[in-house]
């Protein structure tokens, strides 16, 4: 039996119990047998091609809502940051590479795209207060991006409504519309990625261990670690109940910066270092 055959057999033993394959039409197999593959592509892990793709496409999305800043000085100032704390990360290289750029807004945010690409936006640059903290921000988000928190957005959603979708038709023929709506399924992953990213957030569980991934990055890269704690404490006291920009999307809770202090890296801080940076960002961000 070929590989198309299975495929089909499998999902009417599943689904569709008492069907045999020669009481089908060639175009019903057809029906069935797309369907079942694109169930079966959703199922396996997604590459790191794929990702990049995703992320790009995510970015575009993003940029359709923000503008970016056209300050190149400015740009590739916060690039050198986030490329010295990614390069330190557990996944220091993706397929198509770390890109960190400005958003023009005045919310306090930040997002990480699949695969690589880091929004922060012009908020985000007037609410921190030296490097290391810039540095923490990034090295958040690359936190994000090691985890495949962004794709994993799309899997397990996606994966069930398909398992649904197909459920739903035990008792009648497969058609175009309900071929149509399981591609449907998968091309909305775009919009799965973008409503965690900008409109909902990550859990708690995601932010928890992005923050733990953080300390350890600026740790590694020579930063200061507890610069974490002190911008989380700053947004948490700046915060006064409102849940817009990072605090819904990022949302700093107490309970997260306890987390950050009784995961303190043992690290003290270059005071000479730490003045040299704190002059450079001064120069640049004019503070």
């Amino acid at each position: 039996m070929t590989r198309k055959l299975l495929h089909t057999a499998l999902v009417l033993s599943l689904f569709l119990p008492g069907c045999r394959l020669e009481n089908l039409s060639a175009d019903q197999l057809d029906l069935i047998t797309n369907s079942v593959s694109s169930t079966f592509k959703a199922a396996r892990p997604i590459s790191d091609e794929e990702e990049y793709y995703v992320g790009r496409a995510v970015a575009a999305k993003i940029l359709t809502s923000y503008r970016l800043v056209n300050n190149r000085k400015l740009t590739d100032y916060v690039n050198l940051v986030g490329q010295a704390v990614a390069i330190h990360s557990e996944k220091p290289f993706t397929f198509g590479g770390y890109h960190f750029a400005i958003l023009d807004s005045g919310e306090i945010n930040a997002f990480a795209c699949p695969g690589g690409i880091i929004f922060i936006t012009r908020g985000m640059l007037d609410a921190v207060s030296n490097e290391d903290e810039l540095a923490a921000v990034l090295a958040h988000e690359v936190g994000h991006i090691n985890h495949r928190d962004g794709i994993g957005a799309i899997s397990q959603a996606r994966w069930t409504e398909a398992l649904t979708t197909i459920g739903s038709q035990a008792a009648k023929t497969y058609g175009s519309k309900d071929v149509a709506k399981l591609v449907g399924l998968f091309e909305g992953s775009i919009d799965d990625v973008f409503k965690t990213l900008v409109v909902n957030g990550y859990g708690r569980s995601q932010e928890h261990a992005a923050d733990l991934a953080s300390l350890n990055y600026l740790a590694a890269t020579g930063y200061d670690p507890h610069a974490l704690k002190t911008f989380l404490d700053r947004l948490v006291a700046r915060s006064g109940g409102s849940q817009g920009g990072i605090m819904k999307t990022h949302p700093a809770t107490r309970d997260r910066v306890d987390n950050v202090a009784a995961n303190m890296p043992e690290q003290k801080s270059d005071a000479a270092h730490f003045s040299e940076r704190s002059r450079r960002f001064a120069s640049i961000l004019g503070k």
